[in-house]
């Protein structure tokens, strides 16, 4: 007879390609553990009650795997807790118009190499880093107001306990120690395309981003808006930068505003325009294509002030100039990933060619002001503080841990002025 014998591991081993390639790989969706078990051959096979519901349990996973669903998350209860909401919340837009200094931080890209297991290192370096300087700013006046992230929060935004275990609990620290709102725009990480992955976005922000309903808040998906005193800050969705229906809510939101108010107009989203790292340098992805074909007019024509952005784990700093009837404008481009995600280098210029003629007409130059560095220990860890005083922006890098000392500018602040208002 054959008798079920003593299990074999066979591990589950990453595919071979990039890592975009093994998040969408079977292994990788299912879901399933580091290795599972498979019977030896000793005379006849006998199938009990525990053997049976192992293959089916296999044969669901691989099904699921084979549809793109992920198992985990579908099978899994858990569900994510939502991040606590700010202690001292925006006002309505209507009772902060006279506002006309305050900072304002951003960055991105928090993912940690153990995220589901333990609490993102690297990120709470930075968190740590933000507590201190939310505190030293608040009696000044240039308080921090509200922090933007730009999206993979998590490494799998499909598993709920990465959110619970690794992200919230930091983010907690900031909404309440720190007291200021927190306002997060999906990454390719968070799978917010999918239904599971939306889900746990959704759940996660819950508390922190302009409800379903709102005016501010596009419906049925995660990109949104909001003002504060004489800033508009518009979170878009470049996962989903190719639908029609998000750029045209987008353009209703710009052309829409009072400027004699909001002479500062704030974009952030995941995917960068421009970049020079291994998602960009001589690589075009459809979400970059996208921002440079359809947003990037727009966001001339509505005269934005800075665009932040993440995906590139480093920093650098982009700055386009172009003209029209009004004069001559500047807009900056500035990649921020370094919340504590495994740290890029340079890989390359972009080719701007195509991009530099469709708009010759607007006579846009684009220079590439702050290049990141060629090896790691040259792009620390860092988020960024906006200082914000009438039209006039300062930014300021601050690094963290080994990086304390990074300037990227021979110091690490600089002014973004539109050259117009010189």
């Amino acid at each position: 007879m054959l008798k079920l014998g003593t299990a074999t591991q066979f591990p589950l081993r990453r595919p071979a390609g990039s890592h975009e390639d093994y998040i969408r790989s079977p292994a990788h969706n299912a879901g399933l553990a580091t290795s599972y078990p498979v019977a030896k051959k000793e005379g006849s096979l006998i199938l009990n009650r525990n053997t049976v519901l192992s293959f089916a349990a296999v044969a669901l996973l691989t099904s699921a795997a084979l549809l793109g669903v992920r198992s985990a998350a579908a099978f899994d209860p858990e569900r994510v807790t939502p991040i606590v909401a700010p202690a001292t919340p925006l006002p309505p837009e209507d009772q902060s118009r006279a506002v006309t200094r305050f900072s304002f931080i951003a960055y991105g890209d928090t993912r940690g190499r153990h995220d589901g297991t333990a609490i993102q290192a690297e990120h709470q370096l930075v968190v740590n880093s933000m507590l201190t300087r939310i505190k030293e700013l608040r009696a000044t006046p240039y308080p921090v107001r509200f922090i933007l992230q730009s999206g993979d929060a998590v490494f799998d935004g499909h598993v709920a306990r990465q959110w619970n275990v690794s992200f919230t609990p930091l983010i907690n620290r900031l909404t309440t120690e720190g007291g200021v709102p927190y306002f997060l725009i999906p990454g390719n990480h968070e799978g917010s395309t999918s239904k599971v992955g939306a889900r746990n976005y959704e759940d996660a922000v819950a508390a922190l981003i302009p409800p379903e309903g709102s005016p501010r808040r596009m419906p049925g998906e995660a990109t949104y808006s909001f003002g504060y005193g004489n800033t508009f800050v518009l979170a878009l969705d470049s996962n989903i930068a190719a639908d029609l229906k998000q750029y045209q809510w987008v353009k209703s939101q710009l052309e829409g505003l009072d400027r004699s108010r909001y002479v500062n107009v704030i974009v952030y989203c995941h995917h960068a325009p421009f970049s020079s790292g291994p998602h960009g340098g001589s690589t075009v992805e459809r979400p970059t294509a996208e921002l440079r074909s359809r947003y990037m007019p727009l966001f001339n024509a509505c005269h934005v002030r800075v665009v932040f952005s993440g995906h590139e784990h480093f920093f650098e700093h982009w700055v386009e100039h172009y003209t029209d009837s009004s004069g001559l404008h500047r807009m900056d481009l500035v990649v921020s990933a370094g919340g504590g995600a495994p740290l890029y280098t340079y890989s390359g210029e972009p080719d701007l060619r195509e991009f530099l003629k469709t708009n010759a007409a607007s006579q846009v130059t684009l220079d590439h002001l702050v290049k990141p560095g060629r090896e790691s220990r040259s792009n620390p860890h860092h988020y960024l503080i906006v200082r914000v005083d009438g039209d006039q922006l300062e930014m300021e890098v601050v690094g963290v841990d080994w990086g304390r000392d990074f300037q990227p500018y021979g110091t690490n602040k600089v002014l973004l002025q539109d050259p117009a208002n010189k």
